[in-house]
């Protein structure tokens, strides 16, 4: 019988708690949706929000929406004072990162979904085709997204969890990849795909990979003094 990596065991092992429980995943949704309808209500009647606008709503929800299920998803172990059982297991903390990261992301990329049609539903906004790069962005910026969720989730959990507002520190350094993120997205709702905006898919791509490095490296860190 083929065994699992252990991430995607711990992975599934998350997937399932969140999913079985309702936990995070419906409010991450129904924050995210209210984000958008709130800000439809700035429309006058009869007019479209323009495309980066929209895009700019999109990410807003989705940062909204990775505080809430990396919290909810670390808060599994510390509520049941499982997290000492993972620091003794013969598991590195690596593993522990990648399983609560790639768990983050698909929740986060489901609830995704939902803000989609919340532009579309709200907003009146429209991808004209372009499905396959609309995807290609998501989880190129999802990527970094959830690397710096999975330390802010570790961050935020046991006793570093009184001192949690010093995680707001890794806030700013969202902003290249929002940024990117932002200006593509817009591009793609506006119907004019990414033409000359490649230096901002390089932004994105070059985040992902300094980040991911460097959250593999503190990681460990991070969790072993939580």
């Amino acid at each position: 019988m083929l065994r699992l990596p252990r991430f995607l065991v711990l992975a599934r092992k998350d997937l399932r708690l969140m999913l079985g429980l309702g936990l995070g995943l419906a409010q991450t949704v129904l924050l995210g949706l209210l984000i958008i309808f709130v800000f439809s209500l700035s429309l006058p009647v009869g007019e479209t929000m323009t495309g980066q606008a929209a895009a700019a709503i999109f990410w807003l929800a989705s940062v909204f929406g990775l505080v809430l299920l990396f919290n909810a998803l670390y808060h599994l172990e510390e509520a049941n004072g499982v997290r000492l059982g993972l620091l003794l297991a013969p598991i590195s903390p690596g593993t522990v990162f990648l399983g609560k990261a790639l768990a983050g992301a698909a929740l986060l990329f489901l609830a995704q979904i939902f803000f989609l049609l919340g532009l579309v539903v709200f907003l009146g906004q429209s991808l004209y085709g372009q499905w396959a790069s609309a995807l290609g962005l998501v989880l190129a910026v999802d990527l970094g997204l959830v690397v710096l969720g999975s330390l802010l989730g570790a961050l935020s959990q046991g006793q570093a969890a009184r001192e949690s507002l010093l995680s707001v520190i890794l806030f700013p350094l969202l902003v290249p990849l929002l940024l990117g993120g932002v200006k593509l997205g817009g591009g793609l709702l506006s119907g004019v795909g990414f033409q000359d905006e490649s230096q901002w898919l390089t932004l994105i791509l070059a985040f992902d990979a300094l980040f991911a490095a460097v959250a593999l490296i503190l990681f460990p860190l991070v969790f072993r003094e939580g």
